[in-house]
């Protein structure tokens, strides 16, 4: 009888990552790749895609960015701030019934660092919502260094990926992706609302890690 507590079985999820051959997208498919999940790299360049598929360990192949889209039960993006809404929108078609993870952060950055940038639609999140009425909006993995990500050394991630949405399966789905990334937690934050306040402490990440030399990450004590 099956377990209606159970966490969803994510190795059985084709993922797909846009934005798959940045370094946070290249990152991201590298850890899911070895959680057991099937990841397809999507870039606005199909070949671009493919040859970093192919220096990634696991089941991973790339696509043009519609094409890896398609591919996906679960729709990771990871695209720069500045064609974010552009990208989803050619896109809305393709992501229609999907879970769609928005990971991006809208940061701008001067001489005295980073620093969030006001979003019309409240956060990025919620501007992939907005953009993509038939999809399921969850965002997670704002906060996890790409560095961290890719460094063949480092076995395990300490961290946890605070997880917004407004559908609970998805949310729960989402957690489930997460955790199966050794050393790393998935926790339920809140509603798309609260999305902003997400994206914006990864700037203070950032101060941190400049002022101590360091790759921080979040953790949520007594949960």
């Amino acid at each position: 009888m099956t377990d209606p507590t159970a966490a969803p079985d994510v190795t059985s999820l084709v993922v797909s990552v846009l934005g798959g051959t940045g370094e946070q997208g290249r990152g991201l498919a590298r850890r899911l790749a070895l959680a057991g999940c099937t990841v397809v790299l999507g870039s606005r360049d199909a070949s671009r895609a493919e040859a970093a598929a192919a220096e990634l360990p696991g089941i991973v192949s790339g696509a043009d960015n519609a094409g890896a889209a398609r591919a996906g039960d679960v729709v990771v993006v990871a695209v720069p701030w500045d064609g974010h809404k552009e990208l989803l929108q050619s896109l809305a078609g393709d992501l229609a019934g999907k879970v769609v993870v928005d990971c991006v952060n809208p940061l701008g950055f001067d001489k005295q660092g980073a620093y969030a940038l006001p979003v019309e639609e409240g956060s990025a999140a919620q501007q992939a919502a907005a953009v993509l009425p038939d999809s399921r909006v969850v965002g997670a993995f704002h906060h996890i260094s790409a560095v961290l990500l890719l460094d063949e050394s480092v076995d395990t991630i300490d961290t946890d990926v605070l997880v917004l949405g407004d559908d609970r399966e998805a949310t729960d789905l989402v957690q489930a992706l997460a955790a199966a990334i050794p050393g790393m937690r998935g926790v339920y934050a809140g509603r798309l609302r609260n999305a902003h306040q997400v994206e914006a402490l990864t700037a203070n990440l950032i101060s941190v890690n400049r002022r101590y030399k360091v790759h921080a990450g979040v953790r949520v004590t007594d949960v």
